[in-house]
């Protein structure tokens, strides 16, 4: 089984939908998982205003109870925060380059920093920081993470997310040859991905 899945580590959907996605890797250890970084707000700019601090905490407030993972608000009390997702999106595009069977724990890590630890997400420093606590080697891993390879590549992961029509995240899909069935756009528990798992292969498998 080939398994597309078009995130962005700081959405808070997709780190909520972590644990659902590992149940069902857990069960399907041989199944292969491409992550494509879907970039949520990349090259944004503007500080975040107090009315978007609110309604972020509010919509954590959300995947916190659907997820029962724990968020710290922290992370939107930095003075002057510009909640740009292209470095993170990056850093994991990084980690996928340099050793790519570390990717998906890269990418929960960041995820932990930043919604669990409060650490900014957006520093290149933190992202080796926590590179290096996932088993990379810091000092390479900074040094890509800076280079124009990793941002043009990066770049290529938004414009193939875009190509597929990804309209948000966490976006899970699997492949069948050439042709890629959607399997959730947005949360949704294991047993769900399960179901229709079971269905698309029904309709993938079945007479043509």
């Amino acid at each position: 089984m080939r398994l597309l899945y078009l995130a962005d580590p700081l959405c808070s959907w997709c780190y909520g939908f972590g644990p659902e996605l590992a149940k069902l890797l857990a069960r399907h250890p041989d199944a292969h998982l491409d992550v494509v970084m879907g970039g949520l707000r990349p090259f944004n700019r503007e500080p975040m205003s107090p009315a978007f601090k609110a309604m972020l905490r509010e919509h954590w407030a959300h995947v916190a109870a659907a997820s029962g993972l724990a968020f710290n608000t922290d992370a939107l009390e930095r003075e002057g925060f510009v909640y740009d997702t292209e470095p993170a999106c990056r850093a994991v595009v990084t980690a996928r380059d340099l050793d790519a069977s570390k990717v998906i724990a890269y990418l929960k890590a960041v995820q932990s920093a930043f919604y669990r630890d409060a650490r900014d997400a957006t520093r290149p420093e933190v992202l080796a920081d926590v590179a290096a606590e996932c088993g990379y080697e810091r000092a390479t891993f900074l040094a890509q993470l800076e280079s124009e390879a990793m941002r043009k590549q990066t770049r290529g992961d938004f414009a193939t997310t875009q190509s597929l029509g990804a309209s948000g995240f966490p976006t899970l899909g699997v492949a069948y040859g050439a042709q890629v069935y959607l399997v959730t756009s947005g949360f949704v528990t294991d047993d769900v991905l399960e179901h229709r798992l079971a269905e698309i292969d029904r309709l993938a498998s079945g007479p043509q």
